[in-house]
């Protein structure tokens, strides 16, 4: 039976509908069930449902086709891959969208039908794991459209092993990759095409490290480059070509040499199987500009090279091409004490050098600078011999001595010792400060070791020789004031630059556990002079026996009260040995 509600809804006369499968048909309407078509027809015209049409023309932008209805419908010429090779009569499947629209035309999609034929054959050929090929179409969020027969999804994530700055890159090209996870419901399908290299890179990995070895020369494509090297695909695997293998001259970074993507043939110098590593070279395919360095650099010949490199203990020197040496900063300047080689030197400065050293093995060259002029030190024992008095400028001070200069980067050391003959001096600060003038005597030299050796306390005759010994005497009661108090005793000026050490033993003829309880700072006493080391320049004294003189007759007074130097301990009369108390 015909369905007239149906044929109600389709908006066309019993009569229309008849021509129509008349037109159709032909002959078999006439002979046939005419009910039994009719239903049939109706159910095929149903929206939704693809058509066999027939294209009869094209109208600006649009391709006319008849599917068999009153009228024909139009389809956008974007909707087919081949527009200008479409024919007329061609026979095309198209979705029916609608019966009839607005302006009364029968709204057809060929896309939309390519889609489901596409979906369909997907279903039927493709499972997971499969592989595919497809165009990429566009960006969508989080990955790429790719056309495989139907759209389906390819993650930002999967597109690539190391994942692409700017995916949109891919656009308009025609890739492969494998089928994630089919979704029929939804009819969503997302591709990999990272997995797919993934798989691909391990069978290569596989048949690299059964057939490389050391010193093959082997093509790749430079995939990364870090401060420390660059990363080359070998097919299936990623050597590592460090920077210092890339060049005999100076690199300061990788990026300098190679790019991204660029393909280069390198050396195999390492491989460990285990841990699926290689080493690469690329400056071994050059011969090493090391092999015949001795000839061309002998020891001490003088050559030209640029600074390529300061360092805080010394200058890299460019010689040529793949050869630097090293400009210690102890042999840039015979006199001048340089705390970094930027205060001589700038990056770029042609410089003249000496060749010292050579390490072939090790590829080193020490140079130096200083070499190409005389050395003042070789001159300075001429100049000034021991004896020679000259005035200088304190130019530092250390614990240990004073630091003169005698002229232009030569300096001469005053040791704290031969400041004074008299006076205990523990630091030249107590006599001398920065940038004071002096006058000293050159007392020795050390070429060598390029050392002056100054003194002021010789300018004048030593005290101790005469005039001390003849002005103190054992025995002797005089005067002086408390210096100093420690805990072994107490030392007493007893002149300008002149001490005596009067002994904790000595204070008092009660035993004495802190000198402090005696005597104090600044205190002026009468002591009595027990003796007089001229070897040691030490003066012992003594306050208890200075008192037992003022209680004495008067004819004993002044006589000496006996006193051998003890080299150690205390002597009989309790001065301390020499060898214990320095004055």
């Amino acid at each position: 039976m015909v369905d007239y509600n149906l044929i109600e809804e389709l908006g066309v006369s019993d009569l229309e509908v008849e021509e129509l499968i008349r037109e159709a048909l032909g002959e078999q309407a006439a002979t046939g069930d005419m009910d039994d078509l009719l239903q049939q027809d109706i159910e095929n015209f149903q929206r939704g449902n693809i058509l066999n049409g027939r294209v009869v023309g094209k109208a600006g932008d649009d391709v006319v086709v008849d599917v068999g209805l009153k009228s024909e419908g139009l389809i956008n010429k974007s909707e087919f891959d081949n527009y200008d090779d479409l024919e007329i009569g061609s026979v095309v499947e198209v979705l029916l969208e609608e019966l009839e629209d607005e302006t009364g035309t029968v709204r057809l999609s060929k896309r939309k039908a390519d889609r489901i034929r596409g979906w369909e054959k997907i279903l039927e050929t493709k499972s997971e794991d499969d592989v595919v090929e497809g165009k990429c179409m566009r960006k969508i969020k989080g990955g790429l459209l790719v056309d495989i027969g139907v759209p389906v999804f390819l993650p930002a994530s999967q597109v690539d092993i190391r994942r692409p700055s700017d995916i949109g890159a891919f656009i308009g090209k025609t890739i492969q990759a494998v089928i994630l996870k089919v979704d029929e419901e939804r009819r969503n399908i997302v591709i990999s095409r990272r997995r797919l290299i993934e798989k691909q890179r391990e069978k290569a990995k596989e048949t690299l490290l059964a057939t490389i070895k050391v010193d093959d020369l082997v093509k790749g494509v430079v995939t990364n480059t870090a401060d420390f090297g660059a990363f080359v695909d070998l097919g299936g695997l990623d050597g590592l070509l460090h920077i210092t293998d890339m060049s005999w001259g100076r690199i300061n970074h990788p990026s300098d040499m190679l790019k991204i993507g660029d393909e280069i043939e390198v050396k195999i110098l390492t491989i460990d199987k285990e841990r699926e590593k290689i080493a690469l070279g690329l400056k071994q395919l050059q011969p090493s500009p090391w092999e015949t360095i001795e000839e061309r650099y002998p020891i001490s010949c003088r050559v030209k090279g640029r600074i390529v490199n300061l360092v805080s203990y010394g200058a890299f020197v460019q010689l040529e091409e793949g050869i630097e040496g090293l400009v210690h900063i102890s042999e840039m300047s015979w006199t001048r004490r340089i705390n970094h080689p930027s205060e001589l030197l700038n990056v770029e400065d042609e410089v003249e050098v000496v060749v010292l050293d050579i390490s072939k093995e090790k590829h080193e060259i020490s140079l130096g600078i200083k070499q190409t002029e005389v050395n003042p030190w070789e001159l300075v024992a001429e100049k000034f011999p021991p004896g020679t008095i000259i005035e200088g400028m304190i130019r530092n001070l250390a614990n240990y001595g004073a630091f003169v200069e005698i002229e232009p980067g030569i300096d001469g050391l005053l040791h704290v010792s031969d400041i004074s003959w008299t006076e205990k001096i523990s630091h030249p600060n107590e006599k001398f400060k920065k940038g004071d003038p002096v006058r000293c005597v050159v007392l020795d030299i050390d070429q060598e070791k390029q050392r002056v050796g100054l003194g002021v306390k010789q300018l004048t005759e030593d005290p101790w020789l005469h005039v001390i010994p003849a002005a103190y005497k054992p025995g002797m009661v005089v005067h002086g004031k408390v210096t100093k108090i420690t805990n072994f005793g107490v030392f007493v000026e007893l002149e300008d630059g002149l001490e005596g050490l009067l002994h904790i033993s000595e204070l008092s003829d009660q035993k004495v556990e802190n000198p402090q309880d005696v005597v104090s700072a600044g205190e002026q006493l009468d002591v009595k002079i027990l003796r007089v080391d001229v070897e040691e320049r030490k003066i012992g004294l003594s306050l208890k026996r200075a008192k037992l003189s003022d209680e004495e007759p008067a004819d004993e007074k002044g006589a000496p009260d006996a006193a051998k130097p003890i080299k150690g301990g205390v002597d009989e009369h309790g001065a301390l040995g020499t060898d214990k108390i320095e004055l």
